[in-house]
């Protein structure tokens, strides 16, 4: 499944997935497990909450090629009596290449660490997309990658102050019988053309 750009990843990637997620505590040589709920939602350039993380970044608005609204809920093995893994961010791109394959990712809250904060994306040549970002205490990287256009590959290392490294599965929701046999149907192409991506799927 061909990805053109940075962009284009982010809208395959819209919709409901069910996440099940390995995480290694490398410190205390122990493994967790865990699963959650994610919602992604596209934002267009011109979204107020795109152009208002475009200024707290100071990047000119008019750079940004749009985002995602990303919710997640979840839970991990070693969780406490009543927490929950609950929250939201607004995530917006700014492509540095003519190609739309690298730039910046501004977020209104970071991987580890809640404050805003600005990272890079990279597309490789199997269009993986690759997501690093330095904090004050520590440094996070993300692979993503499709096996197929309902299920997404999710890895993250995260080194400093707490060194983990986490594998995660995402599954596609689908909302109806008929969209499993559609999504079956374009999973059989070498190279779908994005817009019928986005009609079958989502983003």
């Amino acid at each position: 499944m061909r990805i053109d750009d940075a962009i284009s990843f982010f809208r395959l990637s819209c919709g409901r997935w069910h996440s099940q997620r390995s995480s290694h505590h490398l410190l205390h040589r122990r493994a967790e497990a865990g699963g959650s709920l994610i919602v992604v939602e596209e934002l267009k350039r011109d979204d107020p909450r795109l152009i208002t993380i475009a200024q707290l970044h100071q990047q000119d608005p008019a750079a940004l090629v749009g985002g995602c609204w990303v919710r997640w809920s979840g839970s991990m093995a070693w969780d406490k009596a009543g927490e929950t893994h609950e929250g939201e961010s607004v995530f917006g791109l700014i492509p540095t290449d003519e190609r739309g394959r690298a730039g910046l990712l501004l977020r209104d809250r970071g991987y580890a660490e809640t404050a805003p904060v600005a990272g890079n994306f990279a597309m490789d040549e199997r269009d993986n997309l690759l997501l690093t970002t330095s904090y004050e205490t520590m440094n996070s990287l993300e692979r993503f990658s499709f096996a197929g256009p309902n299920v997404r590959l999710r890895t993250s290392t995260v080194e400093g102050l707490s060194n983990t490294a986490s594998f995660c599965v995402e599954s596609r929701l689908l909302e109806d019988p008929s969209d499993t046999a559609a999504a079956s149907a374009q999973q059989l192409q070498p190279a779908p053309k994005a817009s019928a991506a986005l009609s079958v799927l989502g983003w």
